[in-house]
């Protein structure tokens, strides 16, 4: 029974273990290295995107190491470590166990590539590019040469590009078309071939034309992150009119700028029609419009009518210009200029804060009467450059002039306007005091002593009303009892300029230095906080080599005019430094070169020396 049983106990065993195991173990094997083998050691076969996948592999490769045969055992093949560590650097920046090691650096390559289309500015990227390798990989071939685009609707190998690539092209920022003859130099991404043949070549010049609107269309759809835009393509066929329906579809567009005649010219019927669906552009903040002096496009009747429109799909306006520059050929006379009557009756934009027409009119019957509604309806304007005439016909006595309604202009801190307007500002009764800072481009007539003085209102109010007044920029005076009077009215100034004798259109200035320096500095004596003074010239000009600081009137190296000249400066600086103690910028003897005159003092020696005044010649900013 005992060997029945144990018979049996061992079939039974024999019969759950059977005895050809060995050959099963070799099929797994053989199963394992036929499954390494599948795997493809390829690095680009793996998306980046998913770690899971990678995770997964890596687990496989790793785990198939303890069956492998004889010396293979725990060794991978190098394509196998090459795949090995590409699926590190996919699946490490998720399951980093340290806290210190999860920098942006070691997020994937998408990931940095979305944080970066959220910096805007060039600046910051390059300072991004700069803070290590990873970063410059991904900033400069991608984002820093696409953020801005200059060049001509003629490239049209850029535009294609941009088709192609829309993931580079959705990395533009702003887009400058400039004139076809325009010296200035383009700014495009680099690689890109700047004459294609194949995308140039046409039989026909207006097919031409054609085929850059055209392109330069669909490459605005693409640019879908777009923030400014600026048109200055004055000499084209291709009108702003064709590429201003695309923009209307970029809901991020902030700014626009336009150069062309087209924009005051009438719209064509089928352009007047209003869509059923307008289309706004809520992020628009600063639209700028102006013409060219150049002939091509110009109309001999200039209306706003194309510019309503445009308008009235920007409702948070904050920043307005309007500047029509009439053709060469035609007279700047008033009559010539756009009629703003409708755009100042119906405008309305209540955010607001900077407005400037320049050289446009209004009728005198209710021009004038819209321009003060208007004005009244945007109490939030800071800035106001008002260039607005009356027709050569007024009407009853009166209506020419603009008259405020009370509390007009409560935050108005720089006007630039005739003198009759800035008079009509001024005596505008406010509840609280406006912080007007900066009077710019009036005349002062230099009537004085007349019956009827014109300048007279004028002064009275400013000395009532502008005790915050710190600059004020001359267009023209006639007497120096002109300046007088105004610093009178005005004695916080820091910065002046009174222009040029007679008026903006007198000749230039002598090339001499004015003789009557003491009476000047008498004069501006008055102002005892001026820092900044301009429109007269005291200083004699000296050779380049003798402006330089270190050179004085007993240098050996220099001629004797140079001596000469510079001995007086020297007097010169002496007086105004007297005079005025905080005087520290004047003329330079040679005008739209961009420097200045600085006055520095040095502090004295021995504690019973005056302290010492030196001239200097500077370079400023535009």
């Amino acid at each position: 029974m005992m060997i029945s049983t144990g018979g049996s106990t061992a079939g039974a065993l024999w019969a759950q273990n059977p005895k050809p195991k060995a050959p099963k173990t070799s099929t797994a094997k053989s199963r394992v290295r036929k499954t390494v083998q599948a795997l493809d050691t390829n690095p680009s076969s793996y998306d980046r995107t998913d770690p899971f996948f990678a995770f997964n592999t890596l687990i496989k490769l790793l785990g198939s190491l303890p069956s492998r045969i004889g010396g293979c055992q725990y060794k991978l093949t190098p394509d196998e470590h090459k795949l090995s560590m590409h699926l590190l650097t996919i699946v490490e920046p998720f399951v980093g166990l340290a806290p210190s090691r999860r920098t942006i650096t070691r997020q994937p390559t998408e990931v940095l590539d979305a944080i970066i289309f959220h910096v805007d500015s060039k600046h910051d990227l390059l300072s991004l590019a700069l803070s290590c390798h990873r970063m410059h990989d991904v900033v400069c071939p991608r984002h820093y040469d696409y953020r801005v685009i200059r060049c001509r609707v003629s490239s049209i190998s850029v535009w294609n590009h941009l088709i192609v690539n829309r993931a580079l092209a959705r990395n533009v920022r702003r887009l400058e078309i400039i004139d076809e003859r325009n010296t200035e130099p383009e700014i495009v991404p680099p690689g890109i071939l700047q004459s294609e043949t194949d995308l140039e070549s046409t039989d026909d010049e207006l097919g031409l034309h054609d085929k850059q609107e055209r392109y330069l269309v669909s490459a605005l759809t693409k640019m879908t992150a777009l923030s400014s835009f600026a048109w200055s393509c004055n000499h084209s066929p291709i009108s702003v009119d064709n590429v201003w329906p695309t923009l209307l579809k970029c809901h991020t567009l902030q700014e626009v700028e336009i150069n062309d005649n087209l924009v005051f010219c009438a719209p064509a019927e089928m352009e007047e029609r209003k869509s059923r669906k307008p289309i706004v552009l809520l992020e628009m903040t600063t639209v700028s419009l102006r013409s060219t002096s150049h002939i091509y496009g110009s109309t001999k009747q200039p209306n706003l009518a194309r510019i309503s429109g445009i308008l009235n799909s920007c409702p948070n306006l904050k920043s307005l210009d309007i500047a029509y520059n009439p053709p060469r050929t035609v007279a700047n006379a008033v009559a010539s200029r756009p009629q703003a009557d409708e755009l100042l009756l119906y405008g309305r934009w209540p955010h607001l804060t900077s407005l400037m027409l320049t050289n446009l009119r209004c009728s005198p019957a209710t021009g004038f009467d819209s321009a003060s509604t208007f004005l009244f309806a945007h109490l939030n304007l800071e800035i106001l450059h008002l260039d607005i005439g009356a027709t050569s016909n007024p009407g009853p006595a009166g209506s020419s002039h603009l008259t405020l309604p009370p509390n007009s202009l409560p935050r108005l801190r720089e006007l630039q306007a005739s003198k009759e307007i800035a008079n009509a500002v001024l005596e505008c009764p406010c509840d609280s005091p406006r912080p007007l800072e900066t009077l710019k481009k009036f005349r002062l007539s230099g009537s004085q002593g007349s019956s009827r003085d014109p300048d007279l209102g004028f002064l009275t109010n400013l000395r009532r009303c502008g005790r915050n007044v710190r600059r004020i920029e001359l267009s023209g005076w006639n007497e120096m009892e002109d300046i007088r009077r105004l610093i009178d009215s005005s004695p916080g100034l820091t910065w002046l300029d009174i222009g040029k004798k007679g008026g903006a259109a007198a000749q230039p200035k002598a090339s001499a230095a004015v003789t009557n320096t003491v009476e000047w500095a008498t004069l501006l004596s008055d102002l005892p906080d001026l820092a900044a003074f301009h429109g007269v010239r005291f200083f004699y000009e000296v050779s380049p080599q003798a402006a330089q600081p270190s050179v004085t009137a007993t240098s050996t190296h220099i001629s004797m005019t140079d001596r000469s000249r510079i001995r007086k400066n020297d007097e010169v600086a002496a007086v105004l430094a007297w005079k005025c103690s905080k005087l520290r910028r004047l003329d330079h003897w040679e005008e739209g070169v961009g420097k200045v005159i600085v006055l520095a003092k040095d502090s004295p020696d021995r504690p019973n020396e005056k302290e010492k005044v030196r001239w200097e010649v500077r370079r400023v900013k535009s």
